[in-house]
């Protein structure tokens, strides 16, 4: 999963993907702690892949629209 791929996401995707990816997460450990994993560099790509999601929903939160009257100074700043 790359990041260029995610950003083509909505929202919503991105939200039930990650959701998926935090139990898979969560077995993985499990059966890690069990010594039962077979594959350990799954647990390290599982956690990436959370991070990116992470971060391209952080990417559109902070380029989402400004709130209405940004430009204008807050009534307590004016003299």
């Amino acid at each position: 999963m790359k990041a260029e791929e995610i950003r083509e996401w909505d929202a919503v995707e991105i939200t039930a993907r990650l959701k998926e990816l935090r139990e898979e997460q969560f077995k993985l450990r499990f059966q890690s702690s069990m010594m039962e994993v077979e594959n350990h560099g799954t647990l390290k790509q599982v956690r990436r892949d959370i991070a990116r999601l992470r971060t391209v929903l952080r990417e559109r939160e902070l380029a989402g629209p400004a709130p209405s009257g940004a430009g204008a100074p807050a009534p307590s700043e004016t003299t």
